[in-house]
């Protein structure tokens, strides 16, 4: 029963998750949506490192923590620290973040490709921070939000997508680490659960 239950309200949360999707991106035509269980698709993305980043140039991750967030959001900000501790604690397991800043810059000049890199080099970001120039790769994503997270094993399966954890104001009062619970969950050979939640965050920022 509890097991049905929990079906249930995982494909409700789906439903709305694809709806707010399909409203499209700040007015934006609907976009393509991934879900747990469908196949990610690779890029080719500048980083602030001057590296052209690719998944497949990660020959031995065991998958991947694929973040779409940006310098000037508040909510990205909020979560920077524990998107850096996510990378420093899971690289050496095989999971790597790799940011990603979809947000176009002539709309948000704060997330232009010169202040990626004063934040990156500010903040000491471990992980390879790229521009998703010409916001190409956010809409096959399905990103809506900033910061939005996608798990992918070494296959580029999503296995899990949405929040890094459930209390973005006030990191001693979280009670889900969504992101560290699904790591630990592929990690073990199993489905993450929940392997869906609400991403929170800024709109990303598109020209209308």
């Amino acid at each position: 029963m509890k097991t049905a239950l929990r079906t249930c309200l995982l494909a409700l949360f789906a439903f709305f998750f694809v709806l707010e999707k399909a409203q499209g991106q700040n007015g934006r035509t609907p976009q393509p949506v991934i879900m747990p269980g469908d196949s990610a698709p690779d890029f080719s993305l500048k980083a602030v490192s001057g590296k052209i980043v690719s998944l497949k140039d990660y020959k031995q991750a065991k998958g991947f923590l694929v973040i779409f967030t940006c310098n000037t959001c508040p909510y990205a900000q909020a979560y920077e620290g524990r998107i850096i501790d996510l990378h420093n604690k899971y690289a050496p397991l095989g999971y790597p973040v790799i940011a990603i800043n979809p947000n176009d810059p002539t709309v948000q000049p704060g997330d232009n490709f010169q202040a990626m890199q004063d934040r990156a080099k500010e903040r000491k970001y471990p992980f390879e921070y790229c521009l998703d120039e010409g916001q190409k790769v956010f809409p096959k994503y399905g990103a809506s939000r900033t910061p939005h997270v996608f798990l992918l094993d070494k296959t580029r399966r999503v296995r899990y997508v949405g929040a890094i954890d459930d209390s973005v104001d006030d990191e001693t009062q979280v009670t889900r680490r969504y992101v560290e619970e699904a790591i630990a969950a592929v990690m073990a050979g199993k489905d993450p659960d929940p392997s869906l939640t609400r991403a929170i965050g800024c709109g990303i920022k598109v020209k209308r």
